[in-house]
């Protein structure tokens, strides 16, 4: 039978992943996103994901920095690899979408996943130490994981994909953290080197993504200085967020 503290980290994993979902709410008060709309989501998703890059960043550096760059750098390698595989294909499709639409909505759902992979490493190696950190850390993945889903469905539902899709799509980009966290907590001390990389891997693929896609999406159809204050807005208000919920 299982130990009690195995399922209790699985079910704690579960709960910061289904949070991701909720980030797709906001879209049920929204019934038409048009052109110049679409690029100021694309915006603001850029900076929600350069704020989460610059967490990922300042959590890796504390930890190892040698490794947190080889993280980054392991990162880059890997999302030109899957996008030379993804426009490889000749129909890709996900969530109703096709296309060009399609291939950039698995980049970032690909994205995010490689991010919960980390996340779900920190959740299982909190709970290999005391019990406070790890109520804190499970707390503050799942309220970070919000503005995450935010993210995912700020580029797929102004492209068609209804919102309980993107809520779903949102919650699997975050799937890793439950699966990741057992066995992080079972061999903790094996794991924990690693978290370093996984943080930077994933800061690494993030940075792509925001330049070469989301801003040059954003960029489309609204003016270059409407995408710069939204990107920054919405960067130091998740930025904010992110202090507000660790000086809690």
């Amino acid at each position: 039978m299982l130990d009690h503290t195995v399922l209790t980290v699985f079910f704690v994993a579960s709960i910061t992943a289904i949070a991701t979902g909720i980030g797709a709410l906001p879209f049920l008060f929204v019934r038409h996103v048009g052109p110049a709309w679409m690029s100021v989501a694309n915006a603001a998703a850029a900076g929600l994901m350069l704020a989460a890059c610059y967490g990922l960043i300042a959590e890796g550096i504390a930890l190892d920095p040698v490794r947190l760059l080889t993280g980054i750098l392991l990162g880059l390698g890997g999302i030109l690899i899957g996008e030379r595989l993804v426009n490889s294909r000749d129909h890709v499709e996900i969530a109703s979408l096709n296309g060009l639409d399609a291939r950039k909505a698995v980049l970032i759902v690909g994205v995010m996943t490689v991010h919960s992979f980390a996340e779900g490493v920190g959740v299982g190696v909190s709970f290999g130490g005391s019990g406070e950190l790890a109520s804190f850390i499970s707390t503050a993945i799942a309220v970070h994981n919000i503005p995450e889903g935010l993210a995912i469905s700020l580029v797929l539902v102004p492209r068609g994909t209804p919102i309980w899709q993107a809520a779903l799509w949102s919650i699997f980009s975050s799937l890793p953290q439950p699966l990741m966290a057992v066995p992080a907590y079972l061999f903790v001390e094996g794991f924990a080197p690693f978290l370093p990389v996984g943080l930077g891997l994933a800061a690494g693929a993030m940075f792509w993504m925001v330049f070469a896609e989301i801003v040059p999406e954003a960029n489309r159809d609204a003016s270059p200085s409407s995408v710069a204050i939204t990107v920054t807005l919405s960067f130091t208000a998740m930025l904010a967020f992110q202090y507000l919920l660790l000086k809690g």
